[in-house]
């Protein structure tokens, strides 16, 4: 194992590409403990809401005793009405009591809810993002995004609700069978008997939910997956008149989510019945053996009907047993589905505090042995050893596949070296802090995302506390202004969403100008003029002459023009550097890049 791939091991704790897990291990139970333990929030205060739930629970036993008190009050002789009226004010009373201390309890656990559930969103967020490329490419962007917005509205509708009924549920079921073991310990041993097979079957009927809804939840995050990119790509669809592959694709994701939700649903529909046949056999020998129990002096009349009561208390909580599991299992499949995310370890990881904070000044890049594949894949780079000194300019030049925008990657830190280690200024970049490396090397992608707001605020995207008029001056000294002054609303140019409302060639524009105003040490830029027409690449190119004078700068280059004006050409033939030196020298010297740059002279006079 060499050197670099050591240390790869050593700062990340993993090797690059991992996969984001599809479920967290453990059972329900584990999961929610789990995924509870990450949301403190949701803890602060727990008491004081559980406290409102008892008062909740046991003011609901007050009607039944108060029913009792008055049918044995009254007797054979004539009713006491005064003793009655005490009774109902009472009742009055509590019922008010309880519905005060329900309504607290909903607004505390509601806002204990959003707010933990709130800070898993930021941190699942905040992780995707310390996540690679590499590593984000290995799941769709609709499924990703699923998993941390709609897996998370799960568990946010079982938390404010079934959460909430299995609290007053579980302590609605204690208080009642305590006071019908107070009416009648006989009638109490018969309501158990019956609920004890159903409570014994639950355990298995949540197996069979917990994996019907991980199906559900993954093939939501399928069909989102196929809607979004139908929806973004829907230019691209009409181009080639594939709107009816396009339409099966997202028919069978939303078919296939269809029939996962219709599996989950049979067994909640089979489950469901079940708790009603056994609440119905119960109420029927409660009145039997209530009745023989009356007979024999040992129940009152109202006691037996205190009891019926009572029993309503006891059986709801497990008639809707079956509706509080049905979100729970969506609730606990969201959980693993989000667990997922977080567990998965960032393979490029920032070392932080203890990272290395590079000065500011032109920086000197060099690359050591290194190798890089993508997982099962053949190597990408191979022995890539390079030296470039500070305020450099070099081209970065080959056919299309030969390592060109994995080098720029690399040196970037979007992804790690397998093996090998690559360094600005003599530090392994795996040991610099994120902070200080993003704000000293810029890259400019040849898809240079563009943000739906202003054409400001995009350009501002690379310095926050920018001025509309840095802004301007940077487009100025960037020979923009004309084009600046074409828009229809100068700066406050809608651009669209990613940018749609321009050009290709206006957005890489736009992209430039972003990288420009951040000021950085070392400009990379990926095939960034492409897109742009003749007349504006000539500007440009006047433009770039000053944007790095003084600082390192490194062009991936499709177009040769931009290699004849670097400083020195590196040449990339199947993840190998097999040629490096100026332009005048590598032209006239048979090889790839005089191979290159005759295809490239004779298309452009073609």
């Amino acid at each position: 194992m060499s050197e670099g791939t050591k240390t790869a091991e050593r700062v990340n704790g993993t090797r690059p590409g991992t996969r984001i897990a599809k479920n967290a291990e453990g059972t329900a139970l584990s999961t929610v403990r789990r995924g509870l333990s990450l949301t403190p929030e949701f803890r602060t205060g727990l008491a004081a809401t559980l406290a409102l739930a008892v008062v909740a629970t046991v003011g609901k036993i007050i009607v039944p005793i108060a029913v009792q008190q008055t049918v044995d009050g009254m007797g054979a002789g004539r009713p006491d009405m005064a003793h009655i009226a005490r009774v109902i004010a009472v009742c009055a009373a509590a019922v008010v009591l309880t519905a005060l201390a329900g309504y607290l309890m909903n607004v505390r656990l509601y806002r204990a809810t959003e707010s933990s559930l709130a800070s898993l969103r930021v941190r699942g967020f905040r992780h995707v993002h310390d996540l690679s490329v590499l590593t984000q490419n290995t799941e769709r962007r609709g499924a990703l995004v699923s998993r941390v917005t709609n897996d998370v509205d799960q568990i946010s509708t079982f938390m404010q609700w079934g959460g909430l009924m299995i609290i007053v549920a579980f302590g609605q079921l204690l208080v009642a069978t305590a006071l019908m073991f107070f009416y009648s310990w006989q009638l109490t041993l018969l309501v158990w008997a019956c609920f004890i097979p159903l409570m014994i079957a639950l355990p298995r009927f949540q197996r069979w939910l917990s994996r019907a809804y991980t199906t559900v939840r993954e093939r939501t995050g399928d069909m989102l997956s196929a809607v979004s990119e139908s929806v973004v790509g829907a230019a691209v669809i009409r181009s080639y008149s594939s709107e009816h592959r396009t339409a099966e694709r997202v028919d069978t994701a939303i078919d296939g989510n269809r029939k996962a939700q219709i599996r989950a649903q049979t067994i909640v529909g089979f489950v469901f019945p079940l708790t009603e046949i056994v609440a119905a056999l119960a109420l029927a020998g409660i009145v039997l053996l209530g009745v023989r129990l009356g007979l024999s002096g040992t129940l009152t009349k109202g006691e037996l009907v205190a009891f019926l009561f009572v029993i309503t208390l006891f059986v709801s909580p497990l008639q809707i047993a079956t509706e509080v599991l049905n979100e729970a299992q969506n609730a606990v499949a969201g959980w693993r589905r989000i667990l997922g995310v977080l567990d998965t370890p960032p393979d490029v990881a920032d070392p932080g505090a203890e990272g290395v904070e590079l000065p500011r000044g032109p920086i000197s890049v060099a690359f050591e042995d290194v190798h890089f594949a993508y997982p099962g894949g053949a190597p990408v780079l191979r022995e890539v050893s390079v030296q470039i000194p500070p305020r450099a300019r070099v081209a970065v030049v080959g056919e299309t596949g030969s390592g060109k925008t994995t080098f720029a990657k690399l040196l970037t830190r979007l992804m790690d070296p397998v093996g090998g280690r690559v360094t600005v200024d003599g530090a392994d970049l795996r040991e610099v802090r994120f902070s200080s490396l993003r704000e000293r090397i810029v890259m400019v992608p040849q898809d240079g995302f563009l943000f739906d707001g202003t054409l400001a605020e995009n350009i501002r995207y690379g310095r926050p506390q920018a001025t509309d008029e840095e802004i301007t001056l940077a487009l100025t000294e960037l020979g923009l202004a004309d084009w600046l002054d074409g828009l229809p609303a100068g700066l406050q140019t809608a651009v669209g969403q990613r940018g749609e409302s321009l050009s290709a060639g206006e957005r890489q524009l736009v992209a430039l100008a972003r990288a420009y105003l951040a000021d950085p040490d070392l400009l990379l830029l990926d095939e960034a003029t492409s897109a742009v027409d003749p007349a504006t690449e000539v500007r440009l190119a006047r433009a770039l002459e000053g944007v790095t004078r003084g600082r390192t700068a490194i062009s991936i280059a499709h177009r040769l023009s931009t290699a004849e004006n670097a400083d020195e050409v590196l040449v990339f033939n199947a993840g190998r550097l097999v040629q490096r030196g100026p332009h005048a020298t590598l032209v006239n010297q048979p090889g790839v890049y005089a191979d290159l740059h005759a295809s490239w002279v004779s298309a452009a006079r073609s």
